[in-house]
């Protein structure tokens, strides 16, 4: 499945891609640098304790030069033809980190644990905020996902960032299927039970249910009676960067909502 496939089915999505789009662009204006793979021997001991790695005082990961991105990102953004009221968000959000020297630390510092700052437009900057980390991010995700063990993990939450999962994805065949979390935010992807709830952890079989989306082939709702906590799952290998990228399953989430579901995990793209 290619994005330009899903969008002639799914045309609603257009605007959404077309932000990603023009975000992409005005990434590309911005230098990136990738972030720096750590030493994982003095993290174990704060991995078997089910400490997030960015939250780990065991890990130093340099963020200075994403204060500059960030900053960067918005200035650009704030100088572009933007649709509806994102315009005046990004003029407000760049006004912000300008408004001390350290707004920008403030900013990422609240990105990472929701402290030392109150943005008057908290979605936009989380939105513009994670973009930034995951692309900065990706070597340390890479190398992370490939030094965990992931049955000493199987924790709810994203072993990376803390961020409760916004996608599921089933792989192979049963017995043997698997199930994997995906993170909205630094996008890693972790594994986890087969069955249970991620959010209240129920493991009651008669209270876990599947809610089929007829043409969405490959995805589905997943839900627990017991919290009103649901998950979209991506079933199958093969176009994660697609059916896993969240924004491309927007309208899976109103249908959730509209049938009085509960979306547990934060969403990027509350704008």
């Amino acid at each position: 499945m290619t994005q330009d496939i899903w969008l002639v089915k799914h045309p609603y999505l257009q605007r959404m891609a077309d932000l990603e789009a023009l975000i992409d662009a005005a990434l590309a204006e911005v230098s990136i640098a990738r972030a720096r793979v750590p030493s994982w021997d003095d993290y174990i001991s704060d991995f078997d304790a089910g400490i997030p790695l960015l939250l780990s005082s065991q890990v130093a990961i340099d963020f200075r030069d994403i204060e500059k991105v960030l900053t960067s990102l918005v200035e650009a953004l704030a100088l572009k033809q933007l649709p509806g009221k994102l315009a005046q968000d990004c003029r407000t959000l760049e006004a912000e980190l300008h408004s001390d020297l350290g707004s920008p630390r403030k900013a990422l510092a609240w990105l990472l644990d929701n402290r030392s700052f109150t943005p008057k437009n908290p979605g936009l900057l989380r939105y513009l905020g994670w973009t930034v980390l995951a692309r900065y991010l990706c070597p340390v995700v890479e190398a992370f996902n490939g030094w965990r063990d992931e049955e000493r993990w199987l924790r709810p939450y994203c072993p990376t960032c803390a961020a409760l999962a916004a996608m599921a994805q089933l792989v192979g065949t049963d017995p043997g299927r698997l199930r994997f979390l995906s993170c909205g935010c630094c996008r890693s992807r972790w594994r986890y039970r087969r069955t249970g709830c991620p959010f209240c952890q129920s493991e009651d079989d008669h209270r876990l249910s599947v809610l089929a989306v007829e043409g969405e082939a490959g995805l589905r709702i997943d839900y627990c009676e017991a919290c009103s906590g649901y998950i979209k799952t991506y079933e199958g290998q093969g176009s994660e960067s697609v059916l896993l990228s969240d924004w491309t399953s927007l309208h899976l989430d109103i249908i959730a909502r509209d049938r009085g579901l509960m979306r547990c995990a934060g969403s990027l793209y509350q704008l």
